[in-house]
């Protein structure tokens, strides 16, 4: 079993059943990336804070320093290379605050994340919707245009799924339904996956 997965569980043994679907979303996560592609996250509330999170975790080292390489250190020079860490492309779309409120004004806000999505994913990218009872309205949109346009759609729910589960390539469901309770669920697993990713892509110099 992978050694992160090993401390969340050790952490965590209610999230044992969850275990499949975790790694399911790492492999894809992994393929997505290996290939060059980047995740866009969405989410609302709580929910919209883990987004911002996860993409913390991706765009800068987590656990390692990740270094960059030496073809990036010749092209940048050692004084700005030595300040600079390797990134995994992570877009939170709760950031984009101009357009949200224009969007807000103008057309409706539930469509945000469809918006953006349409605008910024291409297929093979990959989107996290975050939602503790899975039916998002916003969340829900942007999975079905992230579907439309050939994307990797994946979910961070609670017990039931909700709508949000059909809509998902896999859509980890944690064993609650009590929003603070699935919320303290997910951030386990999101740093599981942040460091899963890191390990495999920096720890052996691979990118």
């Amino acid at each position: 079993m992978n050694k992160r997965i090993e401390i969340l569980l050790a952490n965590y043994p209610q999230l044992e059943g969850c275990v499949p679907d975790i790694l399911a979303v790492y492999e894809r996560l992994r393929e997505g990336y290996a290939a060059g592609h980047k995740l866009l996250l969405c989410g609302n509330g709580g929910s919209a804070s883990d987004a911002d999170h996860i993409s913390g975790e991706l765009l800068k080292g987590f656990q390692s320093k990740r270094p960059l390489t030496t073809e990036q250190r010749s092209m940048l020079g050692e004084a700005l290379s030595a300040n600079l860490q390797q990134s995994l492309p992570a877009i939170p779309l709760t950031a984009f605050n101009a357009l949200s409120t224009a969007y807000t004004n103008d057309v409706a806000a539930e469509y945000i994340y469809a918006q953006l999505t349409l605008g910024l994913g291409v297929a093979g990218d990959m989107l996290l919707g975050i939602s503790t009872s899975g039916n998002a309205q916003n969340v829900g949109h942007a999975l079905k245009v992230a579907k439309g346009k050939g994307m990797v759609t994946l979910g961070l729910s609670g017990e039931s799924g909700g709508a949000m589960k059909g809509l998902c390539d896999v859509c980890i469901c944690v064993p609650s339904s009590e929003t603070f309770r699935i919320q303290e669920y997910h951030l386990p697993i999101y740093h599981a996956l942040c460091l899963m990713l890191e390990d495999h892509f920096y720890e052996g110099g691979k990118i």
